[in-house]
Parts: C-alpha cells; structure tokens; sequence
C-alpha cells in the first residue's frame, strides 16, 4: 500500500524523501519495526482479550515439572503472530507481486485449519480439537494451490546465466579489486519456467523435478508437475506438522522459527539480486527479491511474540500459529527454490517429528516382541517429542530451549555456508 502511495508522490510531486520506498531493503526494516509494534503494543490487549473471554490452555496431565502452573494460560495467541505477518506486509510490500500473494494466502490458509482447531478445542470443550485427517485435508489443499500457482503461473519464472565464450562465472571480488571492470552479470533476455531447484552440497547444483518423468517419453517433460505438486503437498504437511509438534515448552517453536526466517531472508536477497546471485553461482529468480519484505514481517513477528512467550509464558501460540508458521517456512522455502535445504535448516523440527514416529514404532515393536509392559517400562525416549524427553531428564525448560535455539543458529549458519560449500 505505502510502496504504492510514495511511488505515485515521488512520479507526480517529486515528493522528498517518496523514492526510498523502492528499496527493498528499507521496507523489509520498516516491516519489521511494524510487525514488533503491533506484537508489543496490541499483543497485550489481545491477550488481556483472551483472558477475559477464559480462553485458557487445558494442559493434559504428563508429569512435567512446572506443568500443572501452565494450566489456565491464554492460548490462540497466534492471532497476534498472523496480525503482524499480515498487516505489515500490506502496507510495505507490492501487493501484486505474484509470490507476495502466495505467502498472505498460505498464512490465511493455515491459519484458519489452526484457528479451527483451536475453536473445537477452547469453546467446544474437545481436547482432540480438529480430527487429524481434516487438518491434513487442508494442508494437502494448500500445497496443491502452492504447486500449481509455482509451476503454471507465467510470473513464477527464472533466468539463465549466459556465459561467452571461454567466460568464466562472475566474480565480485575480483571485479570491486578493479572497478572499472565492475558490470552487471549478464542474463538470458527472456525468463523461462523452469522447475529448478537447488540442491545442497553439490557443484553446478541445480535439479529439475522434469527429469523424473523424462525417461518415459521425450514429450513427457510437460507432466513434471505431477511429480512436483507431491512433493511440495509433502513438504508443506510436514514442516507445518513438524513445527506444531516443536510448540511444546516456552519460546521454543517461536525462537527457532525466527531463526529460521532469518536465513530464509538472506537466501531470498541473494536469490532475487543479480549479482550476488551471479557470484554465488545460485539460480537467479526474478521478483522473488520482494519476498524479504514479507519474511521481515514474519520475524519481526516472531521476535514480538516471543516477548510474551518467553518463560513464564503468559501466552501460548496454539495451532493457530504453530501450523501457520510452519506451513510459511515450507512455502516461502520452496518459493525461492531451497525446499531442498529443509532437512538442514529445519532441523530442530525435522528430529522433534522424527523422535515421535521412532517413539511410535519402537513401542510397537517391543510390545510386539516382549509384551506391553516390557514395552512400557522400555521406551526409546522418556517422552517424545525430544523436548519433553530432557525435561523428564531433569533440565528446566529455559535451557532446553535456549540449548534448541544454538542448535537452530548453527544450523542456519550451515545452511547459508551450503551456497559456496560445494
């Protein structure tokens, strides 16, 4: 809205000041500042909203230390999470900007299955909540809408590096060493579609989801997106899962995902910027520069709520924010074509899931092969998912998930070393 507003002040009245608004740079800090303000200062009233209206957390019995002080906390807390993604990304980005669109989609989107959920639970007194196949019914719902938007919208597109004869890749260094040999890397004219995607570790790292179903017939190359909707259904369901199973303890699902997206902005920057793209020797995605704006609100966000989530927490996210903001990650990943670098990045979420489904199977096994009492007595963890195994081991929640958050920052610093670790 702003973008739009100081664009057309700065063409007809050459308003000072108006042309700052075509930075990205700037209205992704400014979207920043806006989302902690709303966090910090409407936060509160939505919480003492909350309060008043009794939506508190109903806390299951599990033998936790410091749980039973928990009971009563207000939840749904990720309004607050959604109104500072949403509403800074409103005023600073270009709304027509075809990835900006996705991003407010999938976060509506997932929002709304969280805040269903939520519902059941709070008001209709049902601790089940939303019944798990309906949540994956709409998860499935939004990553069908993400594959297909990425692969047949004529907007979602990239660009070539075109090389001359015996050039080699740019190289910034070299060129800022002598500057008037500095020029802008050069690219094909025209953007193709491509389904390109980066894979980590290896040189010359691009993969195409095309090449999967190339080996069936030369004209088959046009089906590729019946191999690459599933996989982005696949990712959006599990990082989405994956985060909601993280919102276990105080600041925990809420500091990792700032992190998070953190190292999303970095990877979107260099994605849409030419040179840094060039130098890099990374895939060049047009537009997709706009997207730090919006994963700026999602810090920010973040970084706000944690204010009142942080130990004692006086508000909890529920699913209204763990499926929105894990649902964000898998999206805007896959959008700048590093869904690839999930595993990596993601990791914190990644072993949280894994250690539920190895608790899950290795019960099964062990009451399959010794009975259920020795399976009982003979858990692989003390209590899945992990976070709750440490308390059972004795460490106070604060550390565990400070201990989680370094976990998550080297994780991050991993994940952006991968661009030139090939």
């Amino acid at each position: 809205m702003f973008y739009y507003l100081f664009t057309w002040l700065d063409r007809a009245f050459d308003f000072p000041g108006a042309g700052v608004f075509q930075y990205i740079s700037f209205r992704a800090a400014m979207a920043v500042i806006g989302s902690l303000v709303i966090s910090l200062l409407f936060g509160k009233r939505i919480i003492n909203y909350i309060r008043k209206k009794q939506i508190g957390e109903t806390i299951r019995e599990l033998g936790l230390e410091g749980q039973n002080q928990k009971a009563g906390t207000p939840t749904m807390g990720g309004l607050i999470i959604l109104a500072a993604i949403i509403i800074p990304t409103l005023l600073f980005a270009k709304i027509n900007n075809v990835y900006i669109i996705l991003m407010l989609v999938s976060t509506v989107w997932l929002g709304a299955i969280g805040f269903i959920d939520d519902y059941i639970k709070v008001f209709k007194k049902n601790k089940e909540g939303l019944k798990g196949k309906f949540k994956v019914i709409g998860q499935i719902g939004i990553g069908i809408i993400v594959g297909a938007t990425l692969y047949f919208h004529p907007s979602v597109t990239t660009k070539e590096r075109v090389y001359t004869s015996g050039q080699s890749a740019y190289s910034i260094d070299t060129a800022f060493a002598n500057k008037k040999d500095l020029q802008m890397p050069k690219y094909a004219a025209h953007e193709t579609k491509s389904l390109k995607t980066t894979i980590p570790f290896v040189k010359n790292n691009e993969f195409d989801y095309d090449v999967i179903v190339k080996w069936i017939c030369d004209d088959c190359m046009k089906w590729g997106w019946l191999v690459f909707i599933p996989v982005v259904i696949i990712i959006v369901t599990a990082v989405s899962n994956g985060a909601n199973i993280t919102d276990g303890i105080d600041g925990l699902a809420t500091g990792t995902s700032a992190i998070i997206g953190t190292t999303l902005g970095i990877l979107a920057y260099v994605s849409g910027n030419t040179v840094f793209a060039d130098y890099l020797n990374i895939m060049y995605i047009p537009n997709s520069g706009e997207l730090v704006v919006f994963i700026a609100a999602f810090v920010g966000a973040c970084i706000g709520f944690l204010w009142y989530n942080s130990f004692p927490a006086q508000v909890f996210m529920g699913d209204t924010g763990s499926l929105a903001i894990g649902g964000i990650i898998a999206v805007f990943a896959i959008a700048i074509r590093k869904e690839l670098l999930i595993p990596i990045l993601c990791g914190v979420f990644l072993i949280e899931n894994l250690s539920v489904i190895l608790q899950v199977y290795y019960f099964k096994y062990q009451k399959r092969k010794r009975g259920i009492e020795y399976a009982r007595e003979n858990r692989l963890f003390k209590m899945a998912p992990l976070h709750h195994h440490y308390q059972k081991v004795g460490l106070h929640e604060s550390k565990i998930v400070s201990r989680f958050w370094i976990i998550g920052i080297m994780l991050a610093v991993l994940t952006i070393v991968t661009l030139k670790l090939r």
